[in-house]
């Protein structure tokens, strides 16, 4: 077929490569030569119904066609798009002239189909029609680029030559012409080159690639993409319908340059249809939704595949002198992290890339020379700030928009409505987001995300604060939108059109499913009320009170009662009765506390290493329970800190408490029950004040007497010590008894012993374990110079004495601070003795 001035001998067949800047400016150049009366796509044809969204001013690309199975939401596919491919050009232009757009390729009504069972749920072909991306093609290729095999097709046969090797199209035109490397042959070919002479035909390149991909074709057949022979009789089906209705003049089609021949091949009809016979089939719908750069970028799973989104964008968008234009944005990026990047060093990096692109007989400066360039000369040979101008330039975070008005689903437009709502627009960077649940716009994006994270679209996830606010009015989040996520939401569609039935919907039907864990339905609980479904959470609370009586297991009780118990703190700031959780939470902690010693009996290490966490959990659930359960009277729990006497007005969450350090009590000194679980106990009890201590002195001593063997006593130290050092910085007498029964470990037992105290000193914070080597260096208490009274008898765990002169610097500015009198009244000496003598007391 040959291009001519005034017209080309038959349908126009622009062979490209999909999300090719060079590819969709050629494609524009004919387009605009020739001014086809139809437009044919390489895509799925369910879309011609949604194509003159494209001509939208909302529309910003990149974006994706997404088909999903009707009945079945999670089979889905996307074909992406972006501002510099191929198919986005064509539909653009066809769109804003009127021209007909027409998708040519395969139905996704059968793609889906065929995809079922399959790893990949993404349609695509060797050169897939801006399809989502092949997990084993070319990273730089497009969508199915013509590089690529389909993922889809899993492990197809042999191609009809019986070889089960697939065919890379570009690696072998890119070694006929004596290069070693398919992607830069490409560039060289195609995308550096800023588009034809002048006065020549436009449409000459496609001519000479579709013969290329001819004479490939010849000689390997369909290269080992046997399902590209089905896409392709149907493209030929469909091409027949348009150039008899619209002539052969008149006709352009844009497809992956590999099917370029053989949509010229002589096929009949019914050879055609035949091909297309007894394929499955499922109801499909197509739409729009928003794409990314990241996810252009991926090689696997939805993307397309190209490793420089940002890069092709800049080649294709960049009027002229792109390299120094590209120079430009990489100084702009540098600088606003503050390195020092002149004018001067622009030049010279502007010269290194061109140099190094003849030197290696390019025609213009790619990525891999103005990445040597900028890393030799703006980033001094480091590649630390290469990594950012990767991230955000080569890649980017561009993210698409769709225009509101675009076909969706219904649970998608109410997502869109209560994301306007809250003033909370998705964005593909990665950012934090700090909420204060006092104020009601804050309390409404709180909801809306935990309402999203139960119907597992998880656009935010909890993160902890940059604050170090551990207050129940506050909450970080972490929120980044991924494309993928419309899926989730199409799939989360079955529930309900709205964000608040569908999460409803969806918390009743997980809470009866059988074999649901408890702890994951107290978990369940937790976010409905976090989510504030009142419609939901009686259903949950139901089926939790049952769960709960009929649970025997201790372990699965002390892991469920901490959310719950989480849950009774979030009433008064989210508006929400929480008031029925703690009659259930009271019962299963009450049943924790009773079941909790004949469980800790007879453990080996690894369960009672797992009993330990359980441990923790429950107790420090007991205390919050007994702290914010108001008690009979209407008042408050008694505090952790303090114990609440059995026959005063406590409530029953006071008297639970003190019936809980009874068992811990219990535990502490039983020896049946593992050193780890007594040294835990014993420790829980010193934190709560409930252990004085000479006992807790008396408890060590016995644990890590001569007679207690040296594993036992190791693991008690575990129990005991775990969790924070200070106990140890601060009472000296502890640290003496470690001391002294560490010393005495015999040789032979002290190998077994070792890795159970490394694992607990280890966790203690560098500064900690810097004072207690200072401490056990100086020696115990009562030694040395810590002897006597007096000024240089020092405090347990500080040094000896206060160093009167550099103390006297800080009383200044404790007074301002007071609002006491300045030094220049005449009182200042007075005050600075006696503020010393209080500093000693």
């Amino acid at each position: 077929m040959t291009g001519v001035a005034g017209g080309a001998a038959g349908p126009l067949l622009l062979g490209v490569r999909h999300h090719g800047p060079g590819s969709a400016r050629a494609v524009g150049a004919v387009l605009d030569a020739y001014e086809p009366g139809v437009v044919l796509i390489e895509g799925p044809p369910e879309a011609d119904a949604v194509a003159a969204a494209a001509g939208d001013d909302g529309m910003v690309p990149p974006v994706a066609l997404l088909a999903h199975a009707v009945d079945e939401p999670g089979r889905a596919a996307f074909w992406p798009l972006a501002e510099f491919s191929p198919e986005w050009v064509a539909i653009r232009w066809a769109v804003r002239r009127g021209v007909p757009v027409r998708f040519i390729d395969l139905p996704a009504a059968h793609t889906l189909a065929m995809s079922e069972g399959e790893q990949e749920t993404v349609p695509g072909g060797t050169d897939g029609g801006g399809a989502a991306g092949d997990a084993d093609r070319d990273p730089d290729s497009g969508p199915g680029s013509d590089s690529g095999p389909d993922p889809d097709s899993g492990p197809e046969s042999a191609s009809e030559g019986g070889s089960g090797v697939r065919l890379d199209p570009l690696a072998a035109l890119a070694e006929a012409a004596g290069y070693d490397d398919p992607e830069r042959w490409w560039e060289d070919a195609v995308e550096h080159r800023r588009g034809a002479a002048p006065g020549a035909d436009p449409y000459e390149p496609f001519v000479a690639l579709g013969e290329a991909m001819a004479e490939l074709r010849a000689v390997h057949g369909a290269g080992g993409h046997q399902r590209d022979l089905v896409r392709e009789a149907h493209m030929r089906l469909r091409l027949r319908e348009a150039r008899k209705e619209f002539g052969d003049a008149a006709t352009a089609v844009v497809c992956g340059a590999w099917h370029v021949p053989a949509l010229t091949q002589a096929a009949t009809v019914t050879a055609d249809r035949r091909a297309l016979k007894g394929l499955p089939k499922v109801k499909a719908e197509v739409t729009w939704v928003p794409w990314t750069h990241r996810r252009l970028a991926r090689r696997s799973g939805y993307g397309a595949g190209i490793a420089s989104p940002g890069w092709y964008r800049h080649l294709f968008t960049a009027p002229d002198r792109p390299v120094e234009r590209w120079m430009t944005d990489v100084a702009g990026l540098l600088r606003a992290q503050d390195h020092q990047v002149s004018s001067a060093h622009l030049i010279e990096a502007v010269r290194l890339a061109e140099t190094l692109a003849t030197l290696r007989g390019r025609p213009l400066a790619g990525l891999t020379e103005t990445t040597d360039a900028v890393r030799s000369v703006l980033c001094e040979g480091s590649d630390v700030p290469l990594e950012l101008i990767r991230d955000r330039l080569v890649v980017g975070d561009v993210l698409g928009e769709v225009p509101e008005g675009g076909p969706a689903v219904p649970l998608q437009r109410d997502l869109a409505r209560c994301q306007r709502a809250v003033r909370l627009k998705p964005s593909a960077a990665e950012r934090e987001l700090d909420l204060d649940l006092r104020k009601e716009t804050d309390a409404a994006r709180s909801r809306l995300l935990h309402r999203l994270r139960l119907l597992g679209i998880g656009w935010g996830e909890p993160a902890r604060s940059r604050s170090g606010s551990t207050g129940t009015f506050r909450e970080s989040w972490r929120l980044r939108w991924e494309p993928e996520l419309s899926v989730r939401v199409a799939e989360a569609g079955i529930w309900g059109t709205t964000v608040r039935e569908a999460a409803t919907a969806k918390a009743r039907s997980r809470a009866v499913e059988p074999g649901t864990a408890l702890a994951e339905i107290t978990a369940l609980a937790e976010l409905c009320l976090l989510a504030r479904l009142p419609d939901a959470l009686p259903v949950v609370m139901r089926v939790l009170a049952d769960r709960a009586a009929l649970e025997s297991d201790v372990g699965h009780l002390a892991r469920a009662l901490p959310a719950l118990v989480r849950t009774l703190r979030y009433g008064d700031v989210r508006g929400t009765d929480a008031g029925a959780l703690a009659e259930v939470a009271g019962g299963m902690a009450e049943r924790v506390r009773v079941g909790l010693p004949p469980a800790c009996a007879g453990l080996d290490d690894e369960g009672a290493c797992e009993m330990r966490g359980h441990l923790d959990a429950a107790h420090q659930a007991v205390n919050l329970l007994a702290r914010d359960v108001p008690t009979a009277d209407g008042a408050a729990a008694p505090d952790a800190g303090g114990a609440a006497a059995p026959d005063t007005e406590g409530g029953a969450a006071g008297n639970l408490l003190d019936r809980w350090r009874t068992v811990l009590r219990t535990l502490a000194g039983r020896d049946r029950v593992p050193g780890l679980l007594r040294g835990r106990c014993a420790r829980l009890l010193l934190d709560d004040g409930q252990l004085a201590d000479a006992e807790a002195e008396r408890l060590v001593g016995l644990a890590l007497s001569p007679g207690t063997p040296p594993a036992e006593a190791a693991a008690w130290i575990e129990g005991f010590l775990a969790g924070g050092g200070m106990l140890l910085v601060h009472d000296e007498r502890l640290l003496a008894l470690v001391d002294r029964w560490l010393t005495g470990v015999p040789a032979d037992a002290f190998t077994d012993v070792l890795p159970l105290l490394r694992r607990t000193f280890a966790e203690y914070e560098a500064g900690v374990r810097r004072t207690l080597g200072e401490l056990v260096r100086r020696g115990p208490a009562g030694e040395g110079s810590r002897r006597g009274s007096g000024e240089s008898a020092g405090l347990p765990g500080f040094g000896a004495g206060l160093e009167v002169r550099r103390a006297d610097a800080v009383l200044e500015t404790v007074r301002l601070l007071l609002g006491t009198a300045s030094a220049g009244d005449g009182t200042g000496a007075a005050n600075g003795r006696h503020e010393r003598e209080g500093a000693r007391v």
